[in-house]
């Protein structure tokens, strides 16, 4: 309680450090994780709340997570490891983020196989910084497109049928691989014929494989 003569020194309270806003779910998910884990997630919290003394905590999808004007960091704990990952990690840590592990740090199984506290603090100020200048996270990388394999199978029997060799050859990636897909994780041969057969006849009519559903 603030007494009289408190307020006559204002400063007081100037100089005092904000209050912790800390998540009693996230106490009980360090209690909770295996023994070697929680002077892990405990020392994690501590340099989040070191780097932004006014973060605000919170559980999402099962595991804590940070926030400050936004997403920032969070934090797992699994069987064998623990994970730290940035929100924004492509563009605090560039290329030498890891993906193993769920975090960018990969498999934490000790206080050891953090980078330093100097590091860390360093990492978890950026994003604050990234975060407060209202700086979006970077788009997903588009996943480079992988050669198509053509069975001869299938191959062969598109050499038969000359209508449906020419709309293959000009469908787009996408197209050709929904039909290969769909001949390849045939189990039965005779099943795997059939959808041959099917995919022949659609073609020569120049219709992708999912074609019933273009006009839904």
């Amino acid at each position: 309680m603030v007494s009289y003569s408190d307020l006559r020194f204002p400063h007081i309270f100037l100089t005092l450090p904000p209050t912790p806003m800390k998540d009693f779910r996230i106490d009980r998910y360090i209690k909770d994780a295996a023994p070697f884990a929680q002077p892990i997630l405990n020392h994690l919290r501590k340099l989040v709340h070191t780097a932004c003394p006014d973060v605000e905590e919170t559980l999402k999808w099962g595991f804590p997570h940070f926030l400050h004007n936004g997403m920032m960091c969070s934090m797992a704990a699994f069987k064998a490891h623990c994970s730290f990952g940035l929100w924004k990690s492509q563009l605090v840590l560039g290329k030498n983020a890891s993906d193993d592990g769920m975090g960018h740090f990969g498999r934490i199984t000790a206080l050891s196989d953090l980078p330093s506290d100097k590091l860390l603090l360093g990492y978890i100020k950026e994003a604050v910084r990234l975060n407060e200048m209202g700086v979006q996270k970077a788009p997903p990388r588009p996943k480079e497109k992988q050669p198509l394999v053509i069975p001869d199978y299938f191959s062969s029997a598109l050499r038969q049928n000359k209508k449906a060799q020419e709309a293959f050859d000009n469908f787009s990636y996408s197209h050709k691989k929904e039909y290969l897909e769909w001949i390849t994780e045939a189990k039965r041969d005779e099943t795997r014929n059939k959808r041959i057969e099917t995919t022949l006849a659609w073609l020569s009519q120049g219709k992708p494989r999912h074609w019933k559903y273009q006009n839904c």
